[in-house]
């Protein structure tokens, strides 16, 4: 979308509208939003902190003066308010001020969702702990189709509550969010990092969900937002539980949103980050990270979720996320692929990713592009969320 606010910084503006668009479900106010924003300047990530803390904590404690539905709202615009203090500081992973702004954007979300019936907190055994998430319980009785949400590089469970959990919920749909290694629940509780293999988080979570009285376990999909639209599909290939999955937007090499940025082919930087030392090129991603402040913020963010200790490692490590073993051709429930017009990290690809993972699926398909018309032609559409919620519980309706 056209950037209103950090014209020379679109790192900055895509957070900004991010926060933006989950107004449409109370997740933040406009004039909040817009009113934050505008004391921080392009690429000072403390001053982002201290503005989006601020909101946060006037907010929080106003909040917790009000009566219940006031409660209730100011709180779940706290949460995503604390959630993006914190957003750009993962580049050093021992600042306090991560799990502080963390822990209190998801009590205030907890304190919120207490007031809202059908929301329950819940663990999901995986392998020696559990995964951290919430189910939403379709109103009525009998079999409910369900959806499963797991968001992406960046984002959270609680993130999804108005990424879709709530939009499903009232489309009788029950609706389970969670966050999977590498995802803020897991990192801060547990310190568990990315892993490509997503079919190995997916399956202890069906046996979950499957356990759970009231879901149909025939109709059961699957739905991935921005990184998680290479994670679901990835999964679906070796899942056979899915009745559908959902890449909102699809994904078929993660890396190629960072190379864009880099000088060189593609395949050298993948070739070359693997390598045990390689101080040129340590020297073209540091050149290209005070350049860009997408590539700059991406790998600041990607040691912190792969564990990795320097950015050429990181990318070697991102490079595994792919497509290029054939797991696509592997799906065989129903797919769709969202895509965006103008998306910030994939569009500058000479083939823009959602398409190439469209043309590499063999299973039934549809391909659902956004917009600048529609104001949905951002990264995963937070410009356009309602419509973006429509338009996919619709296929899932016609489809599962």
């Amino acid at each position: 979308m056209q950037q209103l606010m950090f014209q020379d910084d679109r790192q900055f503006w895509f957070e900004t509208l991010r926060n933006l668009g989950l107004a449409v479900y109370g997740g933040s106010d406009v004039g909040e939003v817009v009113a934050t924003a505008s004391q921080v300047t392009s690429g000072d990530y403390d001053g982002w902190h201290d503005a989006w803390l601020s909101t946060a904590n006037r907010l929080e404690v106003e909040a917790r003066a009000s009566h219940p539905v006031s409660a209730r709202d100011g709180l779940l615009r706290a949460s995503t308010y604390y959630r993006a203090a914190e957003f750009f500081l993962h580049g050093n992973p021992d600042d306090p001020r991560i799990d502080h702004a963390y822990q209190r954007g998801v009590a205030c979300f907890r304190d919120a969702i207490a007031h809202i019936p059908g929301i329950t907190p819940v663990e999901i055994p995986y392998e020696d702990t559990v995964l951290h998430g919430y189910f939403y319980r379709a109103a009525g009785e009998g079999p409910k189709p369900t959806l499963m949400m797991h968001n992406g590089f960046d984002g959270a469970a609680e993130e999804l509550h108005f990424f879709g959990a709530v939009g499903g919920q009232e489309r009788g749909y029950h609706v389970l969010t969670f966050d999977g290694p590498g995802q803020p629940a897991a990192i801060h509780r547990n310190g568990l990092t990315f892993r490509p293999d997503w079919e190995n988080v997916v399956g202890p979570v069906l046996d979950f969900l499957t356990q759970h009285p009231g879901v149909d376990p025939a109709r059961i999909a699957l739905l991935g937002v921005s990184l998680g639209g290479y994670l679901a599909p990835r999964a679906a290939a070796y899942e056979r539980r899915l009745a559908a999955v959902i890449a909102l937007d699809g994904v078929f090499d993660a890396v190629s949103a960072l190379t864009a940025h880099l000088p060189l082919p593609h395949d050298e930087v993948v070739r070359r980050a693997a390598a045990e030392d390689d101080g040129e090129l340590d020297r073209i991603i540091a050149d290209a990270c005070a350049q860009s402040p997408t590539l700059n913020w991406a790998c600041d963010h990607g040691r912190y979720v792969t564990g990795t200790s320097t950015d050429r490692a990181f990318l070697a490590e991102y490079a595994r996320y792919n497509f290029d073993d054939g797991s696509a051709e592997k799906i065989t429930c129903p797919v769709l692929v969202c895509e965006a017009a103008a998306d910030l990290f994939y569009s500058a690809t000479e083939e823009p990713d959602p398409r190439k993972l469209y043309q590499h699926i063999t299973a039934p398909k549809k391909l659902l592009t956004f917009t600048e018309e529609e104001g949905g032609d951002a990264h995963c559409h937070p410009g356009a969320l309602r419509l973006a919620v429509a338009r996919i519980f619709d296929w899932l309706d016609d489809t599962i």
